[in-house]
């Protein structure tokens, strides 16, 4: 019979000699894990929150009048001035109003939420005696946690797209730069950028996550991952840090306006989805290296 340690460092017989069957990779399935996260409140706010996004603008809209109505003073059009053009074109102001800072919250909620939460409740050590190994835990979290985040990456877009065709009708997408999309066109280039808008947020994911494992509350590990993105933004804006912003992923954040141009450009995406894996990886990695040395006391 082999003997194992316990979450919190003591020793007992170990869970394969003493039930047939268990299997450390069957503990908490996927589904499972998705379905507790499901069922939180806070999971039900933030959907809401981010489907009444494209509502609020629709109404500033006939409040206030077009975006492009009063014009910017120079001559130039923006993404918001062509916000009412068609529904493709509102999807894309959505999206510029939000990637900035509102899909963070989701991200660092979803991701920083998951592990502090069961230590705040005292029922991460618990977990790991049923036994769940400690690596399949967080790789549970962690998958049910991105999941989560890139269907609130999905739904905003997803409900502006109705919201906005319904409002200003289907139409080809008006570019900042001139000319215009087919509406077919459109579709495929706003998926790219929604996919990329996902990609930049893995750092945010990453921060979240890590210190979700360093701490007991939920709300340090959610804040700490927002501040510290705000901080890379406010630093971005240093532009006498010259050429090493474009080692903050703050830098590329708007990058998926590239895909808004007549003819593709990928290499900013490219590069800002490199830097944002980068970081989400190592902080990924310290996460696990970090649990797995923790000592479980709550």
């Amino acid at each position: 019979m082999t003997t194992a340690t316990t979450p919190t460092g003591s020793t007992s017989t170990s869970a394969s000699a003493t039930a047939p069957g268990y299997a450390p990779g069957r503990t908490l399935p996927l589904r499972v894990e998705a379905l507790r996260q499901l069922k939180r409140r806070r999971t039900l706010v933030m959907g809401l929150i981010l489907a009444a996004l494209p509502f609020v603008l629709i109404v500033a809209f006939a409040i206030g009048g077009s975006p492009g109505d009063n014009g910017n003073g120079n001559g130039r059009i923006n993404l918001m001035d062509t916000a009412t053009a068609s529904g493709a074109n509102f999807v894309a102001t959505c999206l510029f109003v939000s990637a900035g800072f509102l899909l963070v919250i989701p991200v660092a909620l979803f991701c920083g939420d998951t592990v502090a939460s069961e230590a705040g409740w005292s029922s991460l050590r618990y977990l790991l005696a049923a036994p769940v190994p400690r690596a399949r835990l967080l790789w549970s979290k962690l998958a049910v946690a991105l999941g989560f985040s890139a269907a609130a990456m999905l739904l905003l877009p997803l409900v502006a797209l109705v919201a906005g065709t319904v409002a200003y009708g289907w139409g080809p997408l008006k570019l900042p730069t001139g000319g215009a999309l087919p509406a077919g066109d459109s579709l495929l280039r706003i998926g790219i950028a929604v996919a990329f808008v996902f990609v930049s947020q893995l750092v945010t994911a990453g921060l979240a996550f890590w210190l979700s494992t360093r701490t007991d509350a939920p709300l340090g590990a959610v804040g700490g991952a927002v501040g510290l993105t705000i901080i890379g933004n406010v630093l971005d804006a240093v532009t006498a840090l010259g050429d090493w912003r474009s080692f903050l992923p703050a830098h590329w954040q708007f990058s998926w306006i590239d895909a808004l141009q007549p003819q593709l450009e990928w290499s900013g995406m490219a590069k800002g989805a490199a830097v944002s894996v980068t970081y989400a990886l190592v902080l990924f990695a310290l996460a696990f290296r970090g649990f797995a040395r923790k000592d479980i006391v709550s």
